[in-house]
């Protein structure tokens, strides 16, 4: 079974949604300027996206780990 494209996209998408928040928290605890730290977490959600979607391509190409399981029986 292969992933399709567009499950690699919301996967990376709803991955950095959940941590695009804490880094907002965490920019605004640093910096004290909420809009810094929106800027911070939007550019973060970004290129983190991107990173995990290529990421996510590439170990789908990697055939280590995976194992192929045979039918009990064909007809």
């Amino acid at each position: 079974m292969v992933e399709q494209k567009k499950r690699s996209i919301l996967k990376a998408l709803s991955w950095r949604a959940t941590g695009t928040v804490d880094t907002i928290i965490i920019s605004y605890i640093v910096t004290g300027n909420p809009l810094a730290a929106v800027s911070i977490g939007a550019f973060e959600l970004v290129t983190k996206t991107a990173l995990y979607y290529f990421h996510e391509r590439a170990w789908n190409k990697i055939e280590y780990g995976r194992k192929k399981i045979e039918p009990e029986y064909q007809i």
